[in-house]
């Protein structure tokens, strides 16, 4: 598939994010916010500062992408809604000597789960990868998501070991006031 192209199945249609278009822009942030919101997301909404930056932010960063999902909606505005989002970026990996790609959102509404979205909008995330040269997709997700890590796991990811007997990666951070 070329990965700027869209991906339509059923009443839902997959494609990467124009962050110059504004109805791409208002469904991230809308997306974004409704995911902030779920305890997974960490129960806060965003702040309007991040709402009204966020977009043109990603924009300035070309190491950074998205890809939406869509559902088909005669009522709605423009006949579709949006339902889905994974954020992304463009990392490195010393020990391959070329990009990774970082999932670094992965937002469905409630309402549409179940439906194989997510693993529909990581298939376009995978082919942009490579197109971009990557050797490998990442992401974290917390341990407790059990319906989330079964849908990872059914596309391909496991947890990050180098050694078995040295253990699984910890995701770790620390916040800069």
């Amino acid at each position: 598939m070329n990965p700027s192209a869209s991906e339509a199945s059923d009443s839902i249609t997959i494609c990467r994010a124009d962050y110059g278009n504004a109805h791409d822009a208002a469904a991230l942030v809308a997306l974004l916010d409704s995911y902030a919101r779920e305890p997974a997301g960490g129960g806060v909404p965003l702040r309007d500062d991040v709402k009204q930056g966020l977009v043109e932010a990603l924009g300035q960063r070309p190491q950074a992408f998205s890809v939406l999902a869509w559902a088909t909606r005669p009522e709605a505005a423009g006949g579709r809604v949006p339902v889905g989002l994974v954020n992304c970026f463009e990392g490195f990996s010393t020990f391959a000597c070329q990009p990774l790609v970082n999932v670094h959102d992965v937002v469905v509404l409630p309402a549409w789960r179940g439906q194989r979205i997510a693993q529909r909008m990581l298939h376009l995330v995978e082919a942009i990868a490579r197109e971009r040269g990557a050797c490998k997709l990442t992401m974290e997700v917390l341990s407790g998501n059990e319906s989330a890590l079964r849908a990872y796991a059914r596309e391909g990811f496991a947890a990050y070991t180098l050694d078995p007997e040295m253990g699984q990666a910890q995701f770790l951070q620390k916040i800069l006031d």
